[in-house]
């Protein structure tokens, strides 16, 4: 099987590369990313640098494939119009230079930021779609181009993730985990007892290997796909400064309050976190996975406290690579803006 990975750098295209190299041994494996591919499998792979909004690029890269996986995308902190020319655009283009090529293939990964603030629990595949802000709104309409191509006789999986997290993650969780190594007490939005699932990466290459290999006329469909193992946020969260081991606790603040303040610091440019972070993570958030576990014999390993440990250790384990460094992608940590004073009081 010949795979070809756009995003193949980010922090899903290399989790997805080491799960396909350990699972499928005999997978020759390809990708296109405007970030160098700075792993140890770099010789283990065919890399192509470029960018998806690139009809020309994406072909030529993209020839020879048997199957695509399309996990590029410009993330929430990244500008509106670049959110939209990659998230939107740019499928567009890998859908159609796949269809040219004759690539029967193409497993779309979306999330489940396509939801909204749901007001309802829990999420099954037909709820309506609601993005909030740039990013929702860019991945509601990704899915809509799936759609036209598969009209067009493309088989497009679509897997909607909750979070993700694992090795190489870090984005908004380096801020947990920074203080968590520190040996500091955590801030959360709200009582904390909402229940908020997410999921590891692992388990989300899982999910995609399944669409990449079982018949079209199964995966040519919608999923969603998340841990089936969570508690309440507070309780997950506090499994971080548990495997720190220095008896810190999450410390719970009033919602409504936090909020407001957080979308001042927004309109100031201060804020760490982006609107649909702040909104939600008071609120329930969890899908039902039942659709995956039934027609792609989905079945996570990992529980949210689990995969939220498993990524603290690596990131202890890690850390000292990036010394300052912060970004706007899942490989860089955030920057805390505003946070950095916070913590004088933690």
């Amino acid at each position: 099987m010949r795979v070809y990975i756009t995003g193949i750098s980010g922090f899903l295209g290399i989790n997805l590369t080491r799960y396909l190299l350990t699972k499928r041994t005999h997978a020759e494996i390809s990708g296109l990313d405007l970030v160098s591919f700075a792993y140890p499998e770099h010789s283990r792979i065919n890399f192509f640098p470029g960018d998806i909004r690139d009809p020309k690029r994406v072909r030529e890269s993209m020839a020879g494939a048997d199957v695509v996986v399309h996990a590029a995308a410009a993330l929430p902190l990244y500008p509106p119009e670049d959110i939209f020319s990659t998230n939107v655009e740019g499928t567009r283009i890998v859908l159609q230079q796949a269809l040219e090529l004759g690539i029967p293939r193409v497993v779309h990964v979306s999330s489940t930021a396509v939801y909204g603030v749901p007001d309802h629990h829990p999420l099954i595949e037909t709820d309506r779609l609601t993005g909030v802000g740039p990013y929702g709104e860019a991945k509601v309409q990704a899915e809509a181009v799936c759609g036209e191509y598969r009209r067009k006789g493309l088989c497009v999986p679509i897997l909607r993730p909750k979070s993700f997290v694992g090795p190489e993650r870090l984005g908004v969780f380096a801020i947990l985990y920074e203080w968590a190594s520190e040996g500091r007490n955590f801030p959360m939005i709200g009582s904390g007892n909402n229940r908020y699932q997410l999921l590891d990466v692992e388990d989300l290459c899982q999910a995609i290997l399944a669409c990449l290999e079982l018949k079209a006329g199964v995966v040519n469909d919608t999923f969603n796909i998340a841990a089936t193992e969570f508690a309440t946020m507070r309780q997950d969260y506090q499994a971080v400064l548990d495997e720190a081991g220095f008896r810190k606790r999450i410390i719970p603040f009033p919602a409504g309050p936090v909020t407001s303040a957080l979308r001042i610091l927004e309109a100031l440019k201060l804020s760490p976190l982006y609107p649909w972070i702040y909104e939600t993570a008071s609120k329930d958030s969890f899908v039902s996975v039942e659709k995956a576990e039934r027609l792609l014999d989905y079945k996570p390993e990992h529980s949210n406290r689990d995969a939220l440990a498993r990524n603290y250790r690596w990131y202890l384990g890690n850390k000292e690579r990036w010394n300052s460094a912060e970004g706007v992608t899942h490989r860089l940590p955030w920057r805390q803006k505003a946070l950095k004073l916070a913590k004088l009081f933690f």
